[in-house]
């Protein structure tokens, strides 16, 4: 089992650049699929990226490929979002989120929030225009 912290969040003008951080602890990191996730004010929550085990292949929607980037340290036991060129769409709670050891390569395939055995508790990112 795994728990995961959340930090980074903020408010930021559309433009401007955020990095979010998840630190995870209580078991081998390397053996999760990583996952961001957000969810606006009255929406569904959706996914972001997703980031392999070793970090040697990631993917995120298009409307942040470009912009957004997800990494991850195995050795700091810690997984990051760079977001950049930031918009007033992208305003959200940002969570983290992982799959059971196991299932790994169901969330990495899938993205649905159904296949997260783990969360954070979310951080807040506000863009303004």
């Amino acid at each position: 089992q795994v728990s995961l912290v959340e930090s980074g969040g903020g408010s930021v003008q559309a433009g401007g650049s955020l990095r979010l951080s998840c630190a995870a602890s209580g078991d081998v990191f390397s053996r999760y699929v990583m996952a961001w996730f957000r969810q606006a004010p009255g929406k569904e929550r959706e996914f972001v990226s997703v980031i392999n085990w070793h970090g040697t292949n990631t993917d995120s929607i298009d409307s942040v490929r470009d912009r957004f980037t997800i990494s991850r340290d195995n050795a700091k036991n810690t997984m990051y979002l760079q977001m950049n060129s930031l918009r007033v769409e992208d305003t959200a709670v940002y969570y983290c989120a992982a799959a059971r050891r196991e299932a790994g390569w169901t969330l990495w395939s899938s993205r649905q929030s159904r296949d997260v055995a783990y969360w954070g508790q979310g951080t807040q990112v506000t863009v303004s225009s």
